[in-house]
């Protein structure tokens, strides 16, 4: 097993800043305490088409972030900066970057900077090439917000951006403990960033993939549930500072997590926008995955789900999670994208929060088991909570065929 260790979290989201805030989330989620109604004025949403998101706009980042700084960057950026500098932070670097500039950024979005790339074409169509905003330009690209944490928290290690939908935010993980176990990076600042603009969020309605007011309950995401009509989507970042053993105790770190071991695979027969069926093969990858770390199926004693209340996407987690278990029975499975949405970091943070022995309250939405799945979210009430796990088992697939794993320890007492 590896010897790296988790010792900063930063994130926002609706919810507001760090840890603590997503924490409380997490303890009591309320499937609509979090949604806002998405901008429609622009008329790109059809009738009877999703109408809520959870939107991260109203959260200041002014302690993170100097007006300054904060007019040369676009909405991911801004985000993706502020929470690595709350990671850094956490993680004891009293000017929030940095100390050694060989760290590496690691950042994946599936999107990128929308709201710029938007208004970037639209100065081409109607103002004419001419009229391109060089500034537009520059943080309309999807890695303009590794690059601001570079510039920003003096990571001038490699620099790297994930474009892997619904299972970058792991393979980001993976790509840092990389770096830093082969001794690449002395650390290294990973996570994921996304915005949720109007016109994306009108996209991903027409494709099928949200959940629209006219489902059974209103839009409430309901991972694994019979009655799942789609996810909600989100917009936030969650950025996490990671280390080796000796590093962390030379300066006396705290960790939150240890990074036990990671992975991906592929399904091929995935199409390029959708969902495949081919959970045998991603469980056989995940299962010769832990093997090679040493780590036993059963040792695995929770599971923190990217299930997010997609049709075909619950379906493809569920049946790649039983059959990697086979005749095993499941651990207790945590569903977090239920209060959080898709997209923007909070399910990474959860995942690491889960790691730490943070309670997570009733799961919002999902009350109906499906047949076919065979798994509900299994989360106490306050009164009977579980107890802090040894071993997490992260795991996320994503429209298109990628699926990235990440094996979480809590940290040594």
């Amino acid at each position: 097993m590896s010897g790296i260790l988790v010792t900063g979290l930063g994130t926002v989201g609706a919810y507001g800043c760090g840890g603590e805030a997503l924490r409380r989330v997490l303890a009591s989620p309320d499937p609509t305490s979090l949604t806002s109604e998405v901008d429609r004025s622009a008329g790109y949403h059809r009738a009877g088409s999703a109408r809520r998101a959870i939107l991260a706009r109203e959260v200041s980042l002014a302690e993170w972030l100097a007006p300054g700084e904060a007019r040369r960057m676009s909405p991911p950026s801004k985000l993706a900066v502020a929470a690595a500098r709350m990671a850094l932070e956490c993680a004891g670097f009293a000017e929030r970057r940095c100390d050694r500039e060989e760290a590496s950024v690691v950042i994946a979005t599936a999107f990128g900077p929308s709201s710029y790339s938007e208004a970037l074409l639209q100065q081409i169509l109607f103002e004419g090439p001419e009229a391109t905003s060089p500034f537009l330009f520059t943080e309309s690209v999807a890695n303009a917000p590794a690059a601001q944490i570079a510039i920003l928290c003096r990571a001038r290690g490699s620099s790297v951006t994930v474009c892997q939908r619904e299972a970058g935010a792991l393979q980001a993980v993976g790509q840092g403990a990389a770096d830093v176990a082969s001794g690449r990076s002395p650390r290294a600042l990973v996570g994921a960033v996304d915005e949720m603009t109007p016109l994306l969020h009108s996209l991903l309605d027409r494709f099928g993939a949200l959940i629209r007011p006219g489902a059974a309950g209103g839009e409430v995401p309901r991972p694994f549930d019979r009655r799942r009509a789609g996810f909600m989507a989100a917009e936030g970042a969650t950025v996490l500072v990671l280390e080796s053993d000796e590093s962390a105790e030379e300066r006396g770190a705290r960790a939150l997590a240890r990074v036990l071991a990671w992975g991906s695979a592929f399904d091929p027969t995935a199409s390029q926008a959708g969902w495949g069926t081919g959970h045998a093969t991603l469980a056989r990858s995940l299962r010769r995955g832990l093997d090679r770390a040493g780590v036993a199926i059963s040792e695995i004693d929770r599971i923190v789900s990217g299930a997010s209340g997609s049709r075909a996407g619950d379906r493809l987690e569920a049946l790649t999670l039983r059959a990697a278990w086979g005749a095993l029975p499941l651990p207790p499975v945590l569903a977090p994208k239920g209060a959080l949405g898709e997209y923007g970091g909070g399910f990474l943070g959860a995942a690491v929060l889960a790691a730490a022995g943070c309670r997570f309250g009733a799961a919002s939405g999902t009350t109906e088991a499906d047949p076919e799945l065979g798994i509900v979210p299994i989360v106490p009430d306050a009164g009977s909570p579980l107890p802090r796990p040894a071993i997490v088992l992260v795991t996320s697939a994503a429209a298109g065929g990628a699926f990235s794993w990440l094996l979480l320890g809590a940290p040594a007492p």
